[in-house]
């Protein structure tokens, strides 16, 4: 048993420093400078100083301006928006035909594929006061600019179509696991299309609706290069989300002690994210 367990233990041992290196190494870095005042200006003393970020932070006014506007745009783009338009896709080409569904899909995974720098400029161009949006809707008197007027509509959409390609995915492969003779059951009981989806159909596939929150939740949270190519937090601060407000403090105004408290606070945001998504996995187990 003991050669075993040693045999094992060297098999391991290489993940296990990869993961010391890259990701319990970071990340003791990032809680030991959240206490310190480092910072990006070329001097080598770094002093420890206590919770005086997280005072800071706390009565930083802009701080929970782009906490609120990152809470607007997870809900917005990801709760809503990917997750209810990738099930939707998902449940109209459950019933479609080889061709249909090959096309729409490889529509939707190309969105996904595209590079997020790619797609933000992409996007950029369209709703720019000279772009595409405004030709064509221009001799309707709704000539604007919209990435001026309705920033976080703006970021919020160009997530969304990047992202539903994901949720669609998931919703594809969980919907080919629910047995059709349930559906045919409850057709001959009577049951209309929404009964069906609302009593069949969705409940039997809770735990994926469930996991792809949580991945999807997570992966927007932390979203940063398509809001930065597209409005850089602006204009002001009308799109400032964390992760914007982060870069700005510690690349732009060099206070990385400060930048790196707020990355544990969103870090910790997604934590109780993931929690809570656990916990309604748990409950429907039980």
């Amino acid at each position: 048993m003991s050669r075993a367990l040693a045999a094992r233990a060297v098999a391991l041992a290489p993940a296990l420093l990869l993961l010391g290196v890259f990701f319990a190494g970071p990340l003791l870095w990032s809680v030991y400078s959240a206490f310190t005042d480092i910072a990006l200006t070329g001097t080598s003393q770094v002093n420890f100083v206590g919770a005086d970020n997280f005072v800071t932070m706390w009565h930083d006014k802009q701080f929970w301006n782009s906490l609120e506007l990152t809470l607007v745009f997870v809900v917005g783009s990801a709760v809503i928006g990917q997750n209810t338009l990738g099930l939707l896709i998902a449940l109209l080409l459950k019933g479609a035909g080889k061709v249909t569904r090959a096309g729409v899909s490889g529509v939707v995974v190309a969105a996904w594929t595209v590079p997020e720098t790619v797609a933000a400029f992409c996007w950029y161009s369209f709703l720019h006061r000279e772009g595409t949006l405004n030709a064509l809707t221009g001799p309707l008197g709704l000539h604007q600019n919209w990435l001026y007027t309705a920033p976080m509509l703006a970021v919020t959409l160009a997530n969304v179509w990047r992202g539903t390609a994901f949720s669609m995915l998931v919703y594809q492969a969980a919907l080919n696991d629910v047995p059709p003779e349930l559906h045919e059951a409850a057709a001959v009981d009577g049951a209309s299309v929404w009964q069906r989806l609302r009593y069949v159909t969705l409940p039997l596939i809770r735990r994926s609706i469930v996991s792809n929150l949580m991945l999807i939740t997570l992966q927007t949270l932390a979203s940063f290069g398509l809001i930065y190519v597209m409005t850089k937090g602006g204009p002001g601060d009308r799109s400032q989300t964390t992760p914007i407000y982060m870069y700005q403090e510690s690349f732009q105004f060099y206070k990385l002690g400060y930048g790196t408290a707020m990355a544990l606070v969103l870090l910790l945001i997604g934590a109780v994210f993931s929690l809570i998504y656990v916990r309604v996995i748990r409950l429907e187990e039980a």
